[in-house]
């Protein structure tokens, strides 16, 4: 039973706080417009910036596979496999 006087004026100031800023939103003009900031994403508002010094971007760090470290059988495939998927990954960048 004593619980109940502790609940329950701590349950009506949470109510109250949450009318609150219910209150506040309301007129500080919060729910006046939902539409537009969902759709806003869609936009294209930004130019594309120009390109400035050399025609080509910035070049890509590759990580190099050292032969003691290497197994003998199967390192070079695994090199091949990481440049291949190194130049996939920068020609789908530069697109």
């Amino acid at each position: 039973m004593e619980t109940i006087f502790v609940l329950l004026p701590l349950a009506l100031l949470i109510a109250a706080i949450a009318v609150a800023f219910f209150i506040w939103a309301a007129r500080t003009g919060q729910f006046d417009d939902l539409d537009t900031p969902a759709v806003r994403i869609l936009f294209d508002d930004d130019e594309p910036q120009p390109r400035t010094g050399r025609d080509s971007p910035a070049p890509v760090r590759r990580s190099v596979v050292r032969p003691d470290e290497a197994s003998a059988n199967g390192a070079k495939a695994d090199a091949r496999s990481a440049v291949a998927s190194a130049k996939a990954e920068t020609r789908r960048v530069l697109r």
